[in-house]
């Protein structure tokens, strides 16, 4: 009788510790410490459209961004795309070699309508209030660099022209968001390109490459050359941005770290 009990017991306790098909026990009480985040970079957009026919483009269509900012008296800012999951908002592009910019940065829409003919929509103070409030947040939860703080056309300069040269890269990093160049420095990399004379193409594109861009090793000043160029103006020298490799463009890019 004694070893029938000892068997049943036995048998019970075996029933108890099989796995049931699922329900998998996963302890997550301890954490490794070697770690980040798969976030490295943020992009920046603007819409092209307005506060509702944006929401409805991102939402509905082939395309998506994780945040969208809407041009109101008070902005409103939308989570469209969860930031652990891929929006499809870069497309084809590449920043310091790297493809694929879907897989690992945050994008954020800016209600914004870009472009319009000659002339480019300026961008309202608070709205980059809001913006600026939404970068600080990501930038602190994921660590991004200053440098992977990026807008669509510095990673897809032969295609995109947003945010456009209106885009306020000088406030933003005034305060602490993206990268920005040393002015004194500038302004005496280009006397001294003035009085010695210009680099060569080499060099450009060399130095191009340097700050992140994806640019042709041609050694020329080709189209797509100029595109890039006129990408780089944009972000840092945006009263100017034919693509024209002058003084006070090569002395920036001399000067950026």
């Amino acid at each position: 009788m004694r070893r029938c009990l000892i068997a049943l017991l036995a048998l019970l306790l075996s029933a108890c510790s099989t796995y049931e098909p699922g329900k998998l026990d996963i302890d997550r009480s301890i954490q490794a410490k070697s770690q980040n985040s798969r976030v490295e970079f943020v992009v920046l957009h603007y819409t092209s459209a307005d506060n509702e026919a944006s929401l409805k483009i991102l939402s509905e269509r082939n395309v998506s961004s994780h945040y969208l900012v809407t041009n109101e008296p008070r902005p409103h800012v939308y989570l469209l795309v969860d930031e652990s999951r891929r929006a499809w908002h870069a497309g084809a592009s590449e920043w310091y070699g790297r493809s694929d910019m879907n897989s690992g940065s945050i994008g954020i829409e800016i209600v914004n309508q870009g472009r319009q003919g000659d002339a480019w929509a300026p961008y309202e103070p608070v709205q980059m209030q809001v913006v600026a409030a939404l970068l600080k947040d990501i930038i602190r939860r994921h660590q991004i660099k200053p440098h992977n703080i990026v807008g669509h056309s510095d990673i897809a300069p032969q295609r995109k022209i947003d945010p456009g040269p209106l885009f306020p890269w000088k406030q933003l990093a005034e305060q602490g968001i993206g990268r920005w160049y040393d002015e004194n420095a500038a302004r005496l990399h280009e006397q001294a390109f003035l009085s010695q004379g210009m680099p060569d193409m080499v060099w450009v594109q060399t130095a191009l490459r340097r700050l992140g861009y994806t640019v042709p090793d041609s050694g020329e000043l080709d189209k797509a050359t100029q595109n890039v160029i006129a990408a780089f103006q944009m972000h840092y020298r945006p009263a100017r941005h034919d693509g024209m490799p002058d003084a006070q463009t090569l002395a920036i890019m001399k000067s950026l770290r």
